[in-house]
């Protein structure tokens, strides 16, 4: 079967790798058998981003029994499932025949004609025989579909039993989790490692590799922190994309998604803009859907939001819970645990709630509201009720502003309550980003 991919984050390759040269580790009998080869072109502004592929000594890694059963009972569930399913087809197509059998025995028919008594005596013994077969037909074939309903009913029941055991079987083998198999091949190489080296392996001591970091926490372990662009990897099979990461502010490992600083960058996007994202990651841009899915969906997330105002007031506030799903379904938001000085504008009450809303843009209508596109009327993608309480997606204004409030927005701002349309002036933000790192990141 085939397992996940094992991230090697301890791998320290030698100081030849400095010098631009490629090749063996250690030449000679008894070397090190890690490779090191070019992988293509440099790419980057200066050419200083050059792709390498790292070959490792072959593994025999002993791994516990339970995973060679878990493909097999994974089958087996799945079978059963099946059955399950056939089960419940077979028994909605009988309902209904067994209910018109006890519907055609409890019926009353019509009462006889009486002036055709003497005339017909003997045809309507004929016709009160045949119906009396009938009866007596329809109260076998009843019976034996109450029969069969039992049947079903034990077999459904025993199928039920034997999922909850699978099931329980396969939580047991989750016991031995991603980070013990990492473990057990990190150890596995070093050992092997030290058998076939004929000395240490040259290390420089300032120098640190790590292979996919999965998002900005990743690279807490670096000596020398700074706020940047980096590349992570939420899923392997996804590739690496450019982020930027806030190393600094309030413990670092922050994975900014969202950043407003100069209105350099127009947000009113078409759906697909949204989804691949736009705008520099140095000053204002939209990280993408797509990316904020796999962060997501690697880790579970905290969200932080800051915003400041024209006047300097600065706010923040925090989410235990951030959550957005796939395209598939719509990059649904999920969105809970508030805490923080800024007020809960996500999930402003019942009329006003973004929590478990699909994404809207001008061009593609998901939100709540039955008579037009929330998205084309404030002129931004955002995850729109019926409209919003809060809107970090509008457009920046350098000042406050009158008309339609399709500006940065957040509904419960301090002085928020003055603004009435229209004569009064709508708040402005001078800054806003969003940001996210794991929820057990330890700094």
């Amino acid at each position: 079967m085939r397992l996940g991919f094992l991230s090697v984050c301890s791998v320290l390759l030698p100081a030849a790798l400095l010098s631009g040269s490629a090749g063996l580790v250690e030449q000679g009998g008894g070397g090190c058998l890690a490779a090191l080869r070019p992988g293509g072109p440099c790419l980057g502004e200066n050419g200083d981003e050059c792709p390498y592929r790292v070959t490792l000594p072959p593994l025999t890694i002993q791994l516990p029994k339970q995973f060679r059963m878990m493909e097999k009972t994974a089958q087996e569930l799945q079978s059963l499932r099946a059955t399950v399913n056939q089960l419940k087809r077979s028994c909605l197509a009988c309902r209904p025949q067994a209910d018109r059998g006890l519907q055609s025995d409890s019926a009353e028919g019509p009462a006889p004609d009486l002036g055709q008594e003497g005339k017909g005596g003997k045809g309507m013994e004929e016709e009160g025989s045949e119906a009396d077969g009938d009866k007596e037909r329809q109260a076998v074939d009843l019976h034996e579909m109450q029969v069969k309903m039992k049947r079903m009913s034990n077999s459904l029941r025993n199928a039920r039993n034997q999922i909850s055991s699978l099931q329980a079987q396969l939580e047991e083998m989750n016991l031995l989790s991603r980070e013990n198999v990492e473990t057990m091949v990190e150890k596995k190489v070093q050992d092997q490692c030290s058998k076939q080296c004929s000395r240490e392996c040259p290390v420089e001591g300032s120098v640190q590799f790590m292979i996919a970091p999965r998002d900005c926490s990743d690279y807490n372990a670096l000596q020398d922190r700074r706020n940047g662009v980096y590349r992570v990897s939420p899923e392997i099979r996804n590739g690496t994309f450019e982020v930027y990461c806030d190393m600094e502010s309030y413990g670092g490992g922050w994975t900014v998604l969202q950043q407003r600083l100069n209105g350099s960058v127009s947000f009113n996007r078409t759906w697909d803009d949204y989804k691949r994202g736009f705008g520099d990651l140095r000053s204002d841009f939209w990280l993408g859907n797509d990316h904020i899915h796999l962060l997501t969906k690697a880790k579970d997330m905290v969200l932080r939001i800051e915003l400041e105002d024209f006047n300097g007031v600065r706010e923040y506030a925090k989410y235990e819970r951030f959550y957005v799903a796939n395209e598939l379904l719509r990059y649904k938001l999920s969105v809970s645990g508030y805490s923080g000085t800024a007020g809960d504008a996500l999930r402003f009450n019942k009329h006003y709630n973004h929590d478990q809303k699909f994404f809207t843009t001008p061009d593609k209508d998901n939100d709540m509201y039955p008579s037009g596109n929330c998205g084309a009327y404030y002129s931004s993608g955002w995850w729109f009720d019926a409209c919003m309480s809060a809107n970090l997606n509008g457009k920046y204004y350098h000042k406050r502003y009158k008309g339609v409030r399709n500006g940065i927005f957040w509904g419960t701002w301090h002085n928020v309550s003055s603004e009435y349309y229209p004569n009064n002036y709508r708040q402005a933000f001078k800054a806003v980003k969003m940001m996210i790192r794991p929820k057990n990141y330890a700094p």
